[in-house]
């Protein structure tokens, strides 16, 4: 479950300012993520999105909840030596689940109502020499249709264990906008057409049992351009098969 907030964005030189007519933005989702290994090579991914918006601006405020964009993925190991892998990513976003124009206009989308097809090359590596954690490196390329630019996407991201029970990890998670989307504005604050986004993910979480874990997340913007600065608090429950 994730709770986002946002009262200010990111103009176009990366400034902060309050958004227009002091409103704000709110959403409020479910997230179901799911990976199976099909083979010891090839990974299955899905994820599904269950939303609840709210978005005031000057005296108007606009809701919608729903399913959001749906992906659908697969992964598959390249390359595996003790302690390390590298592995390729494609991903496609499916938008079918909601109506790109809700309730005469007077909702907020749900997403961008477009297709997205992604590339994406990973890889990860143990520390335990040094500790008990790990690191991991991703590249991708996110094609998408219609008006939206499309996007380089990158993460770093390190992490390990505290004791037997307690793990935690951070992440730098970025989005750079390549320039060549048609313009206009998204009526969804949160997923503009064009933007630039930087976001730091903290997370520290609780084995309950070797299967069953606890997260909590705390992931605030930290740069951007053109698009929202928000902050997303997560609380979610794990199970490893």
């Amino acid at each position: 479950m994730n709770y986002y907030f946002a009262d200010e964005e990111f103009d176009a030189d990366g400034e902060d300012k309050a958004l227009d007519f002091e409103g704000d933005f709110t959403e409020v989702n479910v997230n179901y993520y799911v990976e199976y290994g099909v083979t010891d090579r090839l990974t299955a991914i899905a994820s599904i999105y269950y939303k609840d918006i709210e978005q005031e601006d000057a005296l108007i405020v606009k809701e919608s909840n729903g399913i959001g964009d749906i992906d659908l993925g697969l992964k598959y190991r390249l390359l595996g030596w003790s302690g390390g892998a590298v592995a390729a990513q494609g991903l496609v976003k499916v938008p079918e689940a909601y109506d790109e124009a809700p309730e005469g206009g007077r909702g907020v989308p749900l997403g961008n109502g477009q297709y997205d097809a992604e590339f994406r090359l990973l890889y990860g590596q143990s520390l335990w020499t040094l500790f008990p954690g790990y690191c991991g490196f991703e590249l991708g390329y996110r094609w998408r249709d219609e008006a939206p630019a499309d996007e380089l996407r990158y993460l770093v991201e390190v992490g390990g264990d505290f004791t037997k029970s307690l793990y935690g990890r951070a992440k730098l998670d970025g989005i750079k906008g390549m320039d060549n989307g048609e313009g206009g504005a998204s009526i969804n604050r949160s997923n503009p057409n064009q933007f630039d986004l930087i976001k730091l993910d903290l997370a520290l979480g609780y084995k309950m049992t070797p299967r069953w874990g606890v997260e909590a997340v705390y992931a605030p913007a930290i740069s951007g351009e053109t698009t929202l600065d928000g902050t997303t608090y997560s609380l979610a429950l794990t199970y490893q098969p």
